[in-house]
């Protein structure tokens, strides 16, 4: 019989070495810049998590933006504006790309500043000084330029929502030179200046008019603009009859305050719209959307509302895709997993929470892979039990209960390994900041690579895709063509994870996807 530690040191020995430490001090690997920028990209914040303040993390991604190519910059900055749906990390990528040479920065920033917000943002942050200047600059005050001078009547009226810098400080910033009587009266108008009443557009006259005399019909504008309005609540229900169901989904809450549902049959009407299949796949939302409207609803929002946010959670698991039969999802419910998903900034902390998202992402795929295994862990692997059939609302508020613990990622795997389970793909959502099953030496491995190359030998075929909601510049599992690190969470992270089963073996896949942008 061979020597079984002889040959457990070999086996150990050909694990990657590990190359770092991760915020618990615990043995980590660290990520190549192209691949912790994507992963810093897809979710960054730049408020406090639990681990990291949001100076670490402006400084970390500044730091890799100037060791990656300015081609694969751009790419990132659109691929994070694009398909995850993030605002200041784009904006602060073009403001670092404004800096470097070539024209990737012109090309990236008509795909980046689609809107007056990403407008403001972009001036804010190049006037921030976090890149290193603190004006705009030839080539940024152009393109700014150019936008305002391409932007229709309307976009200028939604872009004059906001401050700091509002749509008048950066007019002032840039001098636009009006092409027209009616740009020019609308320059005056934004800017507190004199200027051709008759010649403003028919959206600002109808809003002065109707700020004289509350009687007309609410103007066609922002319903941002009409906050400080005397507004009945007759009003708001016009607002919102007319308004879009992402509109509706995301202002519940303002409905509530002012009274809305207090018109006779405006509830029932809301919640019809909000369920209805047709509208809630025509809207093309998510599980996180919703999951993010179901935790802010305030109390005074009718029941009735928010059971329909219920149904329209089963309408949209649809893009939910389906993952294959032996499917094991290991949300992480440590103590660490607490802390709000978006960080904690004062007026911008979210009340979702990263165990939050872990449960959803579980419980979304038990509900479309009704055969899959949910491991929920934090010291060990926590036992509860789930119906596939009951909704992903219910599902997911069992899981965020649990909550406390320490952080071992490798529990799941080793609860896999001892049962000798069949498994084609273990997905884990978590934080990433293992500690519990550090190993003392660097040649060992992490815990979680240990326990999932015995995995491995059992299911050769099996893959591993580690969720990291708020990634730094480290992981558990070295990527590989059988691991794939996704940083952040957004709804497209189940697109991402169903290319990657049903592709060949590519460690690098979360670049690749984005270095395939288009610009």
């Amino acid at each position: 019989m061979a020597n079984k530690s002889v040959f457990a040191a070999i086996r150990g020995k050909l694990l990657p070495r590990t190359d770092a430490t991760n915020h618990e001090g615990a043995p980590a690997y660290r990520l190549a810049p192209h691949q912790a920028l994507a992963q810093l990209a897809a979710t960054g914040t730049f408020n406090a998590t639990f681990y990291a303040d949001a100076r670490e993390q402006l400084d970390e991604v500044l730091k890799l933006a100037w060791q990656v190519e300015p081609e694969f910059l751009a790419k990132t900055a659109v691929h994070a504006f694009e398909q995850g749906y993030m605002k200041d990390m784009p904006a602060f990528l073009l403001a670092i790309l404004s800096q470097m040479q070539g024209d990737q920065f012109e090309r990236a920033f008509s795909r980046v500043v689609k809107n007056g917000k990403m407008l403001r943002t972009f001036v804010q942050v190049m006037r921030s000084g976090a890149t290193g200047r603190k004006s705009l600059g030839t080539r940024p005050k152009r393109l700014v330029l150019g936008w305002l001078e391409k932007a229709s009547d309307v976009e200028l009226m939604r872009a004059a929502v906001g401050n700091d810098p509002s749509l008048a400080d950066v007019v002032k910033m840039v001098h636009p030179k009006p092409v027209s009587a009616s740009r020019e009266a609308l320059y005056g108008y934004l800017l507190g200046k004199p200027h051709d009443v008759n010649a403003l557009p028919v959206q600002v006259t109808a809003f002065e008019a109707f700020k004289r005399d509350p009687s007309l019909p609410v103007p066609n504008v922002p319903f941002q603009m009409l906050t400080a309005l005397p507004l009945t609540k007759e009003h708001w229900a016009e607002i919102a009859e007319t308004a879009g169901w992402q509109m509706l989904r995301q202002n519940l809450n303002t409905f509530a305050r002012h009274g809305v549902f207090e018109v006779e049959g405006f509830a029932e009407r809301l919640a019809r719209r909000l369920a209805d299949p047709a509208e809630v796949k025509r809207s093309r939302v998510f599980p996180y959307q919703l999951l993010v409207a179901y935790m802010n609803v305030d109390p005074a929002v009718p029941p009735v509302v928010r059971d329909s946010l219920q149904d329209a959670m089963e309408v949209a698991l649809a893009n939910v895709p389906s993952f294959g039969r032996n499917v094991v999802v290991c949300p992480d419910v440590s103590g660490s997993m607490g802390s709000s998903v978006t960080g904690h900034r004062k007026g911008s902390t979210s009340t979702v929470r990263c165990i939050d998202v872990a449960a959803l992402v579980a419980a979304s795929v038990l509900r479309r892979n009704p055969t899959a295994r949910v491991l929920p862990f934090e010291n060990d692997v926590v036992e509860v039990h789930l119906n596939a059939r009951d909704t992903v609302m219910t599902n997911a508020a069992k899981l965020a209960a649990i909550g406390g613990g320490g952080t071992n990622c490798s529990a799941p795997l080793a609860r896999l390994v001892k049962e000798r389970a069949k498994v084609d793909l273990v997905l884990f959502v978590s934080d990433n900041q293992s500690w519990l099953d550090a190993t003392a030496h660097p040649h060992q491995g992490t815990g979680t690579m240990q326990e999932w190359r015995k995995l491995k030998a059992l299911n050769p075929k099996a893959k591993l895709v580690c969720v990291d909601i708020q990634p730094h510049a480290t992981t558990q599992a070295k990527g590989d063509g059988d691991v794939l690190n996704v940083g952040g969470f957004s709804d497209r992270v189940f697109d991402v994870v169903a290319s990657f089963v049903s592709s060949g073996n590519d460690p690098d896949h979360w670049v690749r996807a984005i270095d395939a942008t288009a610009l």
